[in-house]
């Protein structure tokens, strides 16, 4: 089980890299598979966080910190009521819940894409982060509710990609630490030996996507994160379906 965690993690990296989001997209519902709803969250927060203190440097200058703030705040108040749904919700029904909040978000990313009409202002902003909060801390997937207003928004692959990485470490952060906090601070329990091989996989995709990032349009990027998240976003779905029916 080891190997797949590791590959899940390195290609949700790489993406991160790549398009400024995607980690969660690609790894969760891999690691909802591998590990369970509740563990396999927690294992897409930790690296997340990681991954977005890493990448933050790269692109402090780009950070726009205005449209961040509105964000950020709703997006911890969501993180509150997601944090309650993870620990309330049986583990085959929440399962299903991530499949389906993964691909519901995405079909909406790609409708939204089709429009011409431009959201303005804070109210948009504050309902973006409020839903995505919830959906990283309950499913570990805030990326689809932040690209949906980015489309929505005509906002610039650029000052998204840095803005994203502050945003993602604080929702990441206080997501991991609710969760934690009610289960007594105890880490999932992994194979021994397996955080360091989780974190050099990381590390790993974070290089990757650092040496190929300008080769590879962002068009071909976001594409290829879609396509992927969406076979993942289904096997999770089928995955619950059938421990319901087993």
């Amino acid at each position: 089980m080891l190997l797949p965690v590791a590959i899940s993690v390195l290609v949700g990296a790489f993406a991160q890299r790549i398009t400024g989001m995607g980690f969660a997209l690609i790894a969760s519902p891999a690691l909802v598979i591998l590990l369970g709803p509740f563990d396999g969250v927690i294992i897409v927060n930790v690296c997340a966080v990681l991954s977005s203190l890493l990448i933050l440097p790269r692109v402090w200058k780009q950070v726009e910190w205005r449209r961040f703030a509105w964000l950020v705040v709703p997006a911890l108040v969501g993180t509150l009521f997601g944090t309650l749904a993870a620990t309330a919700v049986p583990g085959p029904w929440l399962q299903l819940g991530i499949g389906a909040l993964v691909i519901v978000a995405l079909t909406v990313t790609l409708l939204v894409t089709r429009t011409e009409h431009v959201v303005h202002g804070a109210p948009p902003a504050i309902l973006t982060g409020a839903a995505s909060g919830f959906m990283n801390s309950a499913a570990g997937v805030g990326g689809p509710a932040l690209s949906v207003y980015a489309v929505a928004s005509r906002w610039s692959q650029t000052g998204f990609a840095a803005t994203a990485q502050a945003y993602f470490i604080v929702i990441g952060s206080a997501a991991l630490a609710s969760k934690l906090a009610t289960t007594g601070w105890q880490l999932p329990e992994l194979e021994p030996g397996a955080w360091p091989w989780v974190i050099a996989a990381l590390l790993v995709g974070l290089v990757l996507g650092e040496l190929l990032h300008a080769r590879i349009s962002h068009r071909a990027a976001r594409i290829a994160v879609i396509a992927i998240a969406y076979l993942g976003g289904a096997a999770a779905l089928v995955d619950g379906a059938l421990e319901l029916l087993g």
